[in-house]
């Protein structure tokens, strides 16, 4: 797990820890990359009626214009599968005494940091019996935390807290 003291203040606990599950992390696309495959195998076709076409005496542009959806289909399809599981590698979450930390990041990891005090809404969508995704809503700001691990434990902790600054709004 990742070191979160440089992120906290000084009297701040360590209350969770978690990261997203790898599998449920990289493929929450499937369904697009479905569609990639579908969509890669009708460019594929594509450019190989073209190059048919240019072996009888067609201009090249029919071999041309199909390679950047060949290339997108194939992102679509398998570039973002990987490119999720590269990115999984630097996602970590935590909720201390008195925040939410989040490190996420493609390229350059980065800290997420959301004061318990502000958070007003939370929603838990399952994905099985063991694994969820957490929504959470901070003024403002809108947060997931995906394919959380055990999201119960996660989401009882923030109960707590949203209802008592639910009725700390109610005495001001």
């Amino acid at each position: 797990m990742l070191n979160w003291s440089n992120y906290m203040h000084a009297d701040e606990q360590l209350v969770w820890q978690g990261r997203p599950a790898p599998r449920c992390f990289t493929f929450r696309r499937w369904r697009q990359a479905l569609f990639g495959l579908v969509l890669l195998l009708l460019c594929c076709w594509w450019q190989y009626t073209g190059w048919q076409m240019r072996l009888q005496g067609a201009d090249l542009l029919w071999c041309v214009i199909p390679l950047p959806f060949m290339l997108l289909s194939a992102y679509i399809c398998c570039g973002q599968l990987l490119l999720a599981r590269w990115e999984w590698e630097r996602v970590f979450y935590a909720l201390t005494s008195a925040q939410i930390l989040v490190q996420c990041g493609k390229w350059q990891s980065r800290i997420i940091a959301i004061p318990l005090a502000q958070l007003n809404y939370q929603c838990m969508y399952p994905l099985g019996e063991h694994l969820g995704d957490l929504y959470l809503e901070a003024g403002n700001r809108r947060l997931t935390l995906r394919c959380v691990e055990q999201p119960h434990q996660l989401y009882e902790l923030l109960k707590v807290v949203i209802e008592a600054n639910q009725s700390a709004d109610r005495v001001k």
